[in-house]
């Protein structure tokens, strides 16, 4: 049965939907059916990311609704034939997300797929909840920054009090931490949050430290997961954090200063 992965903070703009690209793309290059369902009801943007925006006819609120089947909601990845990808409507709002309909969506999802990334929106709302509710794991992004930190340590109370697995007294949600755009010279400088402070800050183990860098952004706006750019560190920082949620033992990369050259210490460059 699949296991289902919910990508998840209290603040916007951290990178979840960089990271379920990412991470979903992962597990399909390592041989998994994988699906990637967009969970941002009304501000969709997993379709942009995945490179597949112009292929979307049916959306995850039509299946849910009843208005489409899953098959023809399903969008199969232009690179990965055991990737598909489920978009979330432009036209709705989240409250046309309700636990019934999320919940057969994903038990028949589990028929067909090994893993079931859930793409979430920020904050503590429908949308949030809903695509934590039915989680077996959670990757909790945050950014080296107060308030990233204070958002994400609130979305951990939400996983632990209010997951269908808290609320059934089963075992608790697996929590990963995460943690994006991570410059260790602006932490040396005191700019940013230390990784050791993070993790004191949220008490969770770190499964990923995902580098700055401005390849996230270039593979965005290409409709490629940066996953798939096998020479910038962000890529490779997030081919770590897949094997490491297979259960591998693969050590944290890209987290020490840099030094400048010279030339680069007299000019700024």
């Amino acid at each position: 049965m699949a296991k289902v992965i919910v990508v998840t903070s209290g603040k916007g703009g951290v990178g979840k939907t960089t990271t379920s690209a990412s991470v979903a793309t992962g597990l399909a290059k390592r041989g998994y059916k994988t699906v990637v369902i967009d969970f941002d009801v009304g501000l969709r943007n997993l379709d942009l990311i995945m490179g597949c925006e112009r292929r979307v006819v049916y959306d995850f609120v039509n299946v849910i609704h009843g208005e489409a089947t899953l098959k023809q909601a399903l969008i199969r990845d232009k690179r990965l034939a055991n990737l598909d990808i489920l978009p979330a409507s432009q036209t709705r709002d989240k409250d046309a997300l309700f636990k019934d309909g999320v919940e057969k969506v994903l038990n028949e999802l589990r028929k067909t797929h090994d893993f079931i990334v859930c793409d979430s929106p920020a904050g503590i709302e429908t949308g949030a909840v809903m695509a934590l509710y039915f989680a077996d794991e959670a990757i909790v992004v945050t950014n080296p920054e107060v308030s990233s930190v204070r958002d994400s340590d609130r979305i951990l109370g939400i996983l632990s009090a209010k997951s269908k697995r808290a609320l059934d007294g089963d075992d608790p949600i697996k929590e990963h931490l995460l943690i994006t755009r991570y410059d260790p010279n602006r932490v040396q400088t005191g700019e940013m949050l230390s990784i050791d402070d993070i993790m004191e800050l949220l008490g969770i183990p770190l499964a990923g430290v995902i580098p700055e860098s401005q390849s996230v952004l270039t593979a965005s706006n290409s409709g490629i997961p940066v996953i798939h750019d096998e020479v910038s560190v962000s890529g490779l920082a997030y081919q770590d954090l897949v094997e490491r949620l297979l259960g591998e033992e693969v050590p944290i990369r890209f987290i020490t200063p840099v030094k400048k050259g010279l030339f680069k210490r007299l000019f700024g460059t």
